[in-house]
């Protein structure tokens, strides 16, 4: 790392830092006896944390930083607007030009079956709008018995109470006694782990008929939705088998049941179209969509609510008692209306399909030659390596699953380069601005971070 002059006084803020702040997703006990990583200031796809150190950012925040930070027009635009209306609810029959404008943008950019968006603070927020949307939908339509909604085993919808159940963290599950009533979970497409002697074809058709296993388990008249995401991301990067998407399209199709797309992480661009459900030829009923959507400047998220939705819930249902103080926010709207016409101006949804899309993914997968990686996958700017003990053997795994990976994510963050571990896998999924030399960069520190860790498992004799 690139050490610059800082002011910031490192020890004090994480004595400060251990004393008053409890982290997300965190064994407090074990951050503050280690001491957490105070990140000062960002520019583009660099963090500089409080000893001065230059730190290249490959998750992009926590997958949301699409323009990069520091971007002063997305700054100016919410200065702007907290000067013109800091703040108004969208209850009680108000709304503000802000908020109009994004969803009439949300509805121009979307696919076509979307024209309204219900507006939330997060991801969380909006599966957990969905969840009650659904079966409020299901009622209007006269099928108040369809309360069931299918979910997949690793997906991840947020961390509130219908966002844990709807996902199927089960390390998570057994904190609060979840899932809720109601939820059901099915394999998830993940070859490489899971693929067992099938070829990706065929595990693609096996794992999408699993759903049609379970529609035929508990009743077509019982299940309200499916909910996944195109690319499972906090998963682990499980990018489907060709094979999978259409099959579970076929299987929707001809049943009555609403197709959820959660978009959060794949949406605005990551994958190299505007949303994951554009790349995969999905047609999603509704669609969770958040961190994108204003690149993490500020907390905005949303259901985009297709006209067949909308027709029940609106046409029929009358007030649907739902919604946040938050929802709407003016600032917040700003804040996307600006990182939309960056990204738009920019043309960076382009610019992942046809440029440093395949720029950075010709060269991470070349990383799949290392003797560490099972296997090394990327679709748009989103990826992921398998790390694995034995080379060419898929089937054999670390013991004490996650303890290499969290070796080898710490020794890439003292090398200069955030990358996410997940379970032993390590994942990348940088902002859509990262350059072609800061690409090579990238690379090149996960491929010294790849020998590094390698070099470290044989001294403990891993491997």
């Amino acid at each position: 790392m690139t050490a610059v002059s800082n002011r910031y006084p490192t020890a004090q803020l994480r004595a400060l830092d251990a004393a008053h702040h409890f982290h997300p997703f965190t064994d407090t006990k074990a951050l503050n006896a280690e001491g957490s990583r105070i990140i000062t200031s960002a520019k583009g796809v660099w963090l500089t944390d409080s000893d001065g150190n230059r730190i290249l950012d490959g998750m992009a925040g926590l997958w949301c930083a699409q323009v990069g930070h520091g971007r002063e027009e997305i700054a100016d635009a919410v200065h702007r607007q907290m000067g013109e209306l800091s703040y108004y609810n969208t209850f009680f029959k108000t709304s503000h030009p802000p908020v109009i404008a994004l969803a009439e943008k949300l509805a121009e950019i979307s696919p076509p079956q979307f024209n309204r968006t219900f507006f939330c603070s997060s991801g969380s927020e909006a599966n957990d709008t969905i969840f009650r949307m659904v079966r409020f939908y299901w009622d209007q339509m006269g099928k108040p018995e369809k309360k069931i909604i299918i979910g997949r085993w690793n997906g991840y919808h947020g961390s509130t109470l219908a966002g844990t159940s709807l996902g199927g963290m089960k390390a998570m599950h057994e904190q609060g006694d979840l899932p809720v009533p109601g939820v059901r979970h099915i394999p998830q497409p993940y070859w490489f782990g899971e693929g067992g002697d099938m070829s990706p074809a065929e595990f693609g058709i096996w794992a999408a008929r699993e759903l049609e296993k379970a529609i035929d388990q508990y009743g077509e008249d019982k299940i309200a939705a499916f909910i996944a995401e195109p690319i499972q991301g906090a998963g682990g990067v499980i990018i489907p088998p060709e094979t999978y998407w259409p099959e579970v399209s076929r299987i929707l199709k001809e049943r009555d049941i609403l197709f959820v797309a959660d978009e959060v992480i794949c949406g605005f661009g990551r994958l190299g179209t505007w949303f994951g459900s554009d790349f995969f030829g999905i047609e999603p009923d509704l669609m969770a969509i958040a961190k994108g959507l204003t690149s993490g400047y500020l907390p905005m998220g949303g259901v985009l609510v297709s006209d067949k939705v909308a027709a029940g819930v609106i046409d029929k249902g009358g007030e649907f008692y739902h919604g946040y103080t938050y929802s709407g926010h003016p600032a917040c709207a700003a804040a996307a209306l600006a990182n939309l016409e960056i990204i738009q101006r920019e043309k960076l949804v382009q610019r992942v399909a046809d440029d440093i899309g395949p720029y950075l993914q010709a060269r991470w997968r070349a990383l799949g030659e290392h003797p560490l990686v099972g296997e090394a996958r990327m679709t748009g700017l989103i990826g992921a390596l398998e790390l694995v003990p034995e080379k060419g053997n898929r089937k054999k795994a670390f013991p004490d699953t996650g303890t290499v990976g969290t070796l080898c994510r710490d020794i890439s963050f003292g090398n200069g380069l955030i990358m996410r571990a997940v379970r032993d896998s390590m994942i990348i999924s940088p902002p859509l601005v990262l350059s072609h030399d800061e690409a090579d960069l990238l690379v090149a520190t996960a491929k010294k971070t790849l020998d590094d860790t390698h070099a470290e498992l044989k001294r403990r004799g891993m491997i």
